[in-house]
């Protein structure tokens, strides 16, 4: 009878890991999502005159606002500042600091080259974060994990249109900064589930943004006192700053630690298509039937990269029925 208590307990224990991996990774798939809404506001903020600067900075110090007035809010409430001491604030603000470089290295890239080039290029994250695993576990990608990102960059390539533009005679500096934004941005994905530390959500968000607005300062040091918020940009800055900065940090950040680093890049390949919505809603850009083929390869891509843990679950769960139906018999 024990016996057959612990394995119905072990089932249990198993289903509820892959139920929670399933969960951590719809919240990555949320925060690569919220990176969507950043295309159309870079978009806009560049139409009305503002530099790729002065909204990278917008997207920090608003970022890291945010974060200020969450953590203010949970003070008021009782909570208090946690000391985690020196290496894991550190270790935040260079994850803070890869996500600015990544705005810093994609929003120039937009503005010299088409954006179905710099999208196409950003998007080869979803296999560097297979690199990155490797690297880091010393251990091969499973064959599902490849062909995963394999089906998510040829989607890519159709949904953002690059196939009728190429990428020949372009900027090649342009072109080797969307390539370091996959890498900067690859990297933050993957650590976002390595660096942990035991503290609220919104005093780890406020050290992760800390140092984004640091990185900002080398772009644009005179944000504050620039006088651009005068001018108009606070609207976009609120944008990037919740969608760009708030949001991703805080789901990467529940939701990384539970998944292979090569899958959480996977996930965040969520970024395209809502993108491509977002442009289509906001700037009124149209997509044709081959784009939406290629957000249906994408997503398809994303499920491919799913079906190994909704089988375990699906299979614990039998199991644990089983388990509990048949009558337990004492050894």
């Amino acid at each position: 009878m024990e016996q057959g208590f612990s394995e119905r307990q072990g089932a249990s224990k198993a289903t509820g890991g892959s139920r929670r991996q399933v969960v951590a990774a719809l919240q990555v798939f949320a925060g690569g999502a919220c990176y969507g809404a950043m295309a159309t506001t870079y978009k806009l903020a560049y139409a009305h005159g503002f530099t790729s600067s002065q909204v990278v900075a917008s997207q920090a110090w608003f970022g890291c606002l945010f974060f200020v007035l969450a953590f203010a809010f949970r003070r008021a409430r009782g909570a208090r500042w946690e000391n985690v001491g020196i290496k894991k604030p550190l270790q935040l603000m260079m994850l803070g600091a890869l996500t600015c470089l990544t705005s810093i290295l994609y929003c120039y890239a937009m503005s010299v080259l088409p954006a179905p080039v710099a999208l196409t290029l950003l998007f080869q994250f979803t296999w560097m974060g297979l690199v990155w695993q490797t690297v880091m576990t010393r251990r091969a990608p499973k064959l599902i994990e490849i062909a995963s990102a394999a089906v998510i960059v040829l989607g890519t390539v159709f949904a953002s249109g690059v196939y009728k533009t190429g990428l020949a005679g372009y900027d090649p500096v342009a072109l080797l900064c969307a390539l370091g934004a996959a890498v900067s941005c690859s990297l933050f994905v993957t650590l976002s589930g390595k660096v942990e530390a035991a503290c609220s959500n919104e005093q780890r968000g406020m050290i992760v943004c800390a140092g984004s607005v640091l990185m900002s300062l080398t772009v644009c040091p005179d944000y504050l006192v620039s006088g651009v918020l005068a001018q108009g940009i606070l609207p976009y800055a609120v944008i990037a700053g919740f969608f760009g900065l708030l949001c991703p940090v805080l789901l990467f950040g529940l939701g990384s630690p539970h998944l292979p680093a090569g899958l959480s890049t996977v996930m965040a390949a969520a970024e395209l298509p809502a993108g491509l919505l977002i442009a289509m809603v906001v700037l009124g850009e149209p997509l044709g039937v081959v784009e939406w083929l290629g957000v249906a390869v994408i997503l398809a891509g994303v499920c491919l990269a799913q079906v190994p843990s909704l089988l375990k679950g699906s299979s614990n769960t039998r199991h644990s029925f089983a388990d509990s139906a048949a009558p337990d018999v004492v050894r």
